[in-house]
């Protein structure tokens, strides 16, 4: 509130009243960097956590030229990460993509083997925003570290938890993933890190966020900040225990439901599981319907046709998927609610998905003696229903052929073989779309 009586005037201004907002200014860059864990002339406030990693990563890029054109990143990094290094490579730069485990974690050994002598910096989220997985950034630090190779470490999704440990060089975060309010975000840049702001620069925020800075909703962000964290340890625990009883019963509750991320090193209030035989968006329709807002970050959507490339890159079902985010205050009661909800929801689902397939749908036709589905021009999860439909017919040790021309089906098949214990034979060509084989082990 006194940000907006008294932050109104310019704080790069010497007049009374840009002193006063210089101050407020001040004391919310004081109160940010004491939370991050940083100094507090390492820290400009930018208009968004997006803003933050694009500056971050151009600037660093720019800053250490010299050495090299070479970029890290890891495959489940926030979009804001992946679209900047996908411009550093039309640039003319180089991008290693590392890929990660099952459970969303990059291994830090495999990171470090990325590292080469012309890296100029290395990106590392620390937390998923899809699945909740804790990413070893401590450890991809040192290896960095080791090799004169600073690291960008994304720090949305768990700031408000506690600061990032391990010797980093770069951190951006955004406000509204605490509870501050939408529009302000946060990049520190170590000192002794090479850094060389890009695009038109003015005085402000050290030359590295231009134009007038929205004083109340920094001063918010970092009132914010503060205030979160005092509770964090406390509250924590209890989300930690709500979570705990979705991962453990949704299984138990609803059938043919892969809970994904890793199961300890994860954040508190996130909790991510797929459904087969159910269309995400569909699911999340109903779901909301029930007064239960949440997200399908990884199914197919509706403009782009394709899974998420979290879930891609750590090889788990993409249809049906669902996450929770419980924020502080959810109560025990809202989760049960939750829980009873469910699977009435995805079993009304699946039976408006599940209806007999026409005769056209499945050709029963000899091809090297494998069974044929044709799904194509279907979408997700309709091939893998079809899939499912029929492999009990196919004898043991004999195959079946995918018709699809579903980006998803590429990810989705595999990841029903591994969640069914059938062997996933691989890709084949096909007039339209591909083919996807699968061989009956059970």
């Amino acid at each position: 509130m006194a940000s907006l009586d008294e932050g109104w005037a310019d704080p790069a201004r010497l007049y009374r009243e840009g002193r006063r907002a210089r101050l407020l200014l001040d004391a919310a860059r004081e109160a940010a960097a004491e939370a991050v864990g940083c100094r507090a002339d390492e820290l400009v406030f930018t208009p968004s956590g997006t803003r933050a990693v694009h500056s971050g990563i151009a600037g660093a890029l720019a800053g250490r030229r010299r050495v090299g054109r070479h970029l890290i990143v890891s495959a489940v990094e926030h979009s804001s990460a992946l679209h900047a290094a996908e411009v550093h490579q039309a640039d003319g730069g180089s991008v290693t993509e590392v890929a990660v485990e099952r459970t969303g974690a990059v291994n830090p050994s495999v990171y470090a083997e990325a590292l080469r002598p012309d890296t100029a910096l290395a990106c590392l989220q620390s937390a998923n925003h899809e699945v909740g997985t804790v990413q070893p950034v401590a450890e991809v630090a040192e290896a960095c570290r080791a090799a004169g190779v600073p690291l960008l470490v994304d720090a949305a999704q768990s700031l408000g938890w506690g600061p990032v440990g391990g010797d980093w060089s770069l951190l951006a975060a955004s406000a509204h993933k605490w509870g501050g309010p939408a529009g302000v975000g946060l990049l520190v840049v170590r000192k002794g890190v090479r850094f060389a702001p890009q695009g038109p620069r003015d005085e402000r925020e050290m030359g590295r966020a231009a134009g007038f800075e929205n004083l109340p909703a920094i001063v918010a962000a970092a009132a914010s900040l503060r205030a979160v964290r005092a509770e964090a340890a406390e509250e924590a625990a209890r989300l930690r225990e709500l979570t705990e009883r979705i991962r453990a019963r949704v299984p138990r509750l609803v059938p043919d439901v892969e809970v994904v991320g890793d199961p300890e090193r994860r954040l508190p209030g996130v909790v991510t599981f797929s459904c087969l035989y159910v269309d995400g968006e569909t699911l999340l329709h109903e779901l909301d319907r029930a007064d239960f807002s949440v997200s399908s970050g990884s199914s197919c959507t509706s403009s782009t046709l394709t899974p998420s490339h979290v879930l891609r890159a750590m090889g788990v079902l993409s249809e049906g998927n669902i996450r929770v985010s419980l924020p502080p205050g959810t109560r025990q009661e809202d989760v049960e609610r939750f829980l009873a909800v469910l699977p009435e929801v995805v079993a009304g689902v699946r039976e408006k998905l599940g209806a007999p397939v026409s005769a056209g749908d499945v050709l029963a036709q000899e091809r090297d003696e494998a069974l044929v589905v044709d799904a194509l021009g279907r979408r997700c999860p309709i091939p893998v229903i079809e899939l499912a439909k029929v492999i009990g017919d196919v004898p043991v040790g004999g195959t079946v052929r995918v018709l699809s021309d579903d980006e998803a089906a590429r990810l989705d098949i595999p990841a029903w073989c591994e969640m069914r214990g059938q062997e996933y034979v691989g890709e084949e060509p096909a007039d339209r779309g591909a083919a996807y084989v699968v061989r009956r082990v059970s």
